[in-house]
């Protein structure tokens, strides 16, 4: 191992554990950097508190693209390929470790990084609940410290060498990305594709809530962004309607209507999936309001009123025949009601 060395930022120091071979590569913006990462407490242990090696998943993250941990592309910039290197960090430096954990212990999991569907930045959601859901990230937040990272630089891909998702996109790029994924889920939706028209909608949501947290709430751009944000939402609701996932566009909707207590098509949609799971109240009254905001869909939510009728009609025949039968095989006949008790 070799001396332990400073690369000139303060509160970093840095102990080369293996050499890597080559020069130094050319970190410029948009290089996509793979690498794996052991992050540890600086006690008597070493407690390990993340390794993406245990996770079987490489870390990557792309030059310039404001990454939540910056010191990371400054300790990255600083080894070759293969090599394997320990960095102590004061808390300047790992005082965001907490939610980038929380992210990326989230993607090994199989979840969503972000809530996106919830119109409040990471930050303030982590206040509201008070928690990031992990009782050792919760420990960091409240007390940060100075933390070991141990890297090992795997692969420098330079901008033109690779396609690039719209998580390793510049805001700019993202923007501009959203009408191609809008187009590329609508036609996967006239091709009744509808996962894979979801998964365009939910991928362009992403991108303009990334570029939205950045803007300032309800002032004119943040505004432009949630509207076409709420498009999108829409669209992708249409699309769980269709996988039968009622719940969630109920949620979703919901979610739209509390804030934007104006958009019709939010109310429809919601009345639909209301419908689809038997809350007759709920959709009669969703139905309502889509007539006060539109007039002109009174033949499409007759329609629909049409078939909620018929369908709360026979499922009430059919709880009638149920609870029939149920008080009819347990009802005595008139000679056990007449013969004696037995003592």
């Amino acid at each position: 191992m070799d001396d332990t060395m400073c690369l000139g930022i303060e509160g970093v120091k840095k102990t080369i554990m293996y050499g890597g071979t080559g020069d130094i590569p050319k970190f410029i913006t948009g290089s996509k950097v793979t690498f794996h990462f052991r992050t540890m407490l600086c006690d008597d242990d070493r407690t390990v508190i993340d390794d993406s090696k245990k996770v079987g998943m490489p870390m990557e993250i792309v030059i310039g693209n404001m990454f939540k941990l910056e010191v990371w592309e400054t300790l990255l910039a600083s080894m070759r390929i293969g090599e394997v290197a320990e960095f102590w960090c004061d808390v300047t430096h790992t005082g965001l470790y907490p939610i980038l954990a929380k992210s990326l212990r989230r993607i090994a999991e199989g979840k969503d990084p972000v809530d996106w569907h919830i119109h409040t930045c990471g930050m303030a959601n982590m206040f509201a609940y008070h928690t990031l859901g992990y009782a050792d990230l919760d420990e960091l937040q409240k007390e940060p410290q100075p933390l070991y990272f141990v890297l090992e630089l795997l692969k420098v891909t330079q901008p033109s060498e690779y396609n690039r998702e719209t998580w390793a996109m510049s805001d700019e790029e993202r923007l501009k990305a959203v009408p191609l994924l809008h187009g590329q889920g609508n036609k996967f939706y006239k091709q009744g594709r509808y996962e894979e028209a979801s998964n365009k909608y939910k991928e362009a949501i992403v991108c303009l809530k990334n570029v939205q947290t950045k803007e300032k709430s309800w002032e004119a751009q943040w505004l432009k962004l949630e509207k076409m944000a709420n498009t999108l939402t829409l669209n992708y609701c249409q699309c769980l309607l269709r996988q039968e996932e009622y719940y969630e566009v109920i949620e979703h909707t919901s979610d739209i209507i509390n804030h934007h207590p104006g958009i019709m098509k939010a109310f429809y949609l919601r009345g639909k999936a209301h419908m689809e799971v038997w809350n007759e109240a709920e959709a009669r009254e969703d139905f309502q309001r889509v007539l006060d905001l539109e007039p002109g869909m009174k033949k499409m939510v007759g329609r629909d009123l049409g078939v909620l009728n018929m369908r709360m009609e026979d499922k009430n025949e059919e709880d009638r025949r149920k609870y029939k039968g149920m008080f009819n095989s347990s009802a005595p006949s008139q000679e056990e009601e007449q013969a004696p008790q037995e003592i």
